[in-house]
């Protein structure tokens, strides 16, 4: 991923903007997910805690080999009734404008465009879901 988006923005640093400290992706507040074929990680991303009600989904990545297969609708949505187990009541994201298949994934997936809600000179899209 770090690779990928290097490339894509012409950043070797672009993932520490905005920054994430990978112990808010744990319990109690957060959870990182891996999606798994047979003993192969294809897939991976994050929750974090952005308020008591919000959570914040980051770092959605599908291995470009398993692209085009659901597999990121299926990542999307067990980060979705992972947020609703840890008791959150919408889930907010943003993305970048070169990664416009996320901005399309997302949008089906029922997120509805909101002003900016960080720091991220990268996005274009900042998007929020009532669980």
């Amino acid at each position: 991923m770090t690779a990928e988006l290097a490339a894509l923005y012409g950043d070797p640093d672009r993932l520490a903007h905005p920054h994430l400290d990978p112990a808010e992706l744990t319990s109690p507040t957060g959870c990182y997910l891996v999606a798994w074929v047979g003993d192969e990680p294809v897939a991976g991303g994050g929750l974090r805690r952005l308020t008591d009600t919000t959570a914040e989904i980051k770092r959605m990545y599908v291995d470009p080999t398993w692209r085009g297969r659901r597999v990121a609708a299926v990542l999307l949505e067990g980060l979705e009734d992972a947020a609703r187990s840890l008791g959150y009541r919408s889930v907010r994201l943003d993305t970048g404008p070169r990664q416009p298949h996320a901005r399309r994934l997302y949008e089906r997936a029922g997120y509805r465009a909101i002003p900016p809600y960080n720091d991220n000179r990268y996005a274009v899209f900042w998007g929020q879901k009532t669980l």
